[in-house]
């Protein structure tokens, strides 16, 4: 790919900074992505965590409050790189969950397809070193790893979850039999691996041992934290002991009061209700002493994750700001999706030496989920979790560090979404958008103009979504939100069940507007199904929606 000069989008961007940037100061772009991260988790959101290096960057930067994801990891991800649909990229499904109907067809590869761009490709061709660290999950073959996508230097896990320490030596449990590589080849992990301090030690060394040529780097810190299992370092086990002993409500309502008085939500904000309790998901005061006490641990694990992530994070900023890099980076932070609630032990059961006694929590051998209750919490105040299109399943919380030419404070409510990235970087990097024939071409946006204060791209257009049955079609404030009647994995396919949503007035997805404006709904679910054709999602046998 040929350097041309700077984009019109760029452009917009500099003028209103005054500016001008030449072509061999363009900007160096952080990407770090944390893994099931819940809305109200950072301190910056309304959270009790302690993150204050996430929140020095949301009171220095753009604090983004309506940034949405993919329901789940893996179709966020291949969104964030090739700048367009899931279902085009080859995540239709993420290939653990792809169904017999779905297997063979277009777009449900399981891994980043070769008709997709890869923005580290583009960036590469483009001048840029191309730098990663942590998970991959976009394809287990060895001509679909990060290397083999344009990364120059990259350590990757492929798999979409493992421990966070190192695996046991004999009789591994099913989640640490997962495969590391180092620029493509196999590598074996030091004694003291911690998931989210080697990545940030890996990324650092690969920053510092970049060549000394002036070309700018693009960088991707794809954290697995806090992403099950619940293991923490021991540093941190027992800074949050007692925090959440209170239970479920009290957490989750200090949370939506301290946003009210961040001014993140209005006074009057009516947050998404609780699901209803039943004999599989009790609420707080009828669980029994031990099962409570069990319970409150499972968030003090789950908080010195999001602790040590923070610190981690703070790790490759102060590098930035020694080397004298942080005021010529963009540096976006995000949420891979919404908090995540599913039991992943029916998925992957314990092994020999998995230990889940209440003494080993948190530490090597131990696997545990912190549940669908702390996931209301971390999702607060929005509807509904990872895996499903609700708020909370699709919004993410959000940071932009922009350069020091085109610096912005303050916080931007404009909607945008994770395949806006790779037009932005391109268009940060004065790159044009690709046109190859045979490659689906980047239909996100992007956002220079939404960061300069100029709006949101998807003013006027709408936004659509699917997995696992699961659908949404956002045309301005108004959301259609199609959920399967049982919401997860494994479930027998079944079409969704609509309701209509005004976000402006209902972002907490309280009142369904189905039944009183049927017009309306009709004319989205047609709009939706137009996606559904022009995208290709694969519907199962017999419960294609009704027109």
């Amino acid at each position: 790919m040929r350097l041309n000069s700077l984009s019109q989008a760029l452009l917009l961007g500099l003028l209103v900074a005054g500016n001008a940037v030449a072509a061999d100061t363009r900007p160096n772009i952080l990407v770090i992505v944390a893994d099931d991260l819940g809305y109200s988790d950072l301190g910056a959101f309304g959270g009790e965590i302690s993150t204050p290096q996430l929140d020095r960057l949301a009171a220095s930067g753009l604090q983004l409050t309506s940034m949405y994801a993919a329901p789940t990891c893996s179709p966020t991800r291949s969104m964030l790189l090739s700048g367009t649909d899931n279902h085009l990229a080859g995540l239709g499904s993420m290939a653990e969950g792809l169904q017999p109907f779905q297997r063979g067809k277009p777009g449900y590869e399981g891994y980043l397809n070769q008709r997709s761009y890869s923005i580290a490709e583009l960036l590469r061709e483009g001048g840029y070193h191309t730098l990663m660290a942590g998970k991959w999950h976009l394809g287990l073959a060895p001509d679909q790893g990060p290397d083999k996508r344009g990364f120059g230097q990259s350590f990757s896990l492929l798999e979409g979850g493992a421990a966070h320490f190192k695996p046991a030596a004999t009789a591994p449990a099913k989640i640490e039999q997962v495969n590391y590589r180092e620029n493509g080849q196999p590598v074996e992990l030091p004694e003291d691996f911690y998931s989210t301090d080697f990545y940030t030690d890996k990324l650092i060394g690969y920053l510092q041992n970049t060549p000394k040529d002036g070309k700018p780097f693009f960088a991707y810190a794809a954290y697995t934290a806090p992403h099950w299992p619940l293991q923490a370092p021991e540093a941190y086990l027992q800074k949050y002991q007692g925090r959440y002993d209170q239970g479920y409500d009290s957490v989750r309502l200090a949370r939506i009061e301290r946003m009210k008085k961040l001014g993140l939500l209005a006074a009057d904000f009516q947050p998404a209700q609780p699901l209803p309790a039943n004999p599989k998901l009790p609420q707080w005061a009828q669980l029994s002493a031990e099962q409570q006490k069990v319970e409150a641990r499972k968030m003090e694990i789950y908080a010195a994750m999001v602790d040590n992530l923070d610190h981690n994070i703070g790790r490759l900023l102060d590098y930035l700001r020694a080397s004298g890099q942080y005021d010529n980076t963009l540096i976006v932070f995000m949420s891979d999706n919404g908090a995540a609630g599913e039991n992943h032990a029916q998925f992957y059961p314990v092994g020999p030496n998995t230990d889940n006694s209440y003494a080993n929590l948190g530490r090597r051998g131990s696997q545990i989920d912190y549940g669908l209750r702390w996931a209301e919490v971390s999702a607060a105040p929005l509807h509904l979790f990872k895996g499903t299109t609700g708020e909370g399943g699709i919004s993410v919380p959000a940071l932009v560090h922009m350069p020091k030419a085109l610096q912005r404070q303050g916080r931007e409510n404009g909607v945008a979404r994770v395949d806006d990235l790779a037009p932005t970087f391109l268009a940060l990097a004065g790159l044009p958008l690709p046109s190859q024939a045979d490659k689906h071409p980047i239909t996100g946006k992007s956002l220079l103009p939404l960061l300069a204060g100029q709006g949101s791209p998807h003013e006027g257009q709408a936004l659509a979504g699917e997995l696992f049955g699961n659908a949404y079609y956002r045309e301005g404030n108004l959301k259609l939100l199609g959920m399967r009647p049982q919401v997860g994995f494994g479930d027998a396919p079944q079409p969704p069940q609509w309701q209509l949503f005004d976000l402006a007035r209902d972002r907490g997805e309280n009142n369904d507007l189905a039944a009183t404006q049927p017009e309306l709904v009709q004319r989205l679910k047609q709009a939706w199904m137009g996606y559904a054709k022009q995208v290709g999602v694969v519907f199962p046998p017999l419960a294609k929606p009704a027109p």
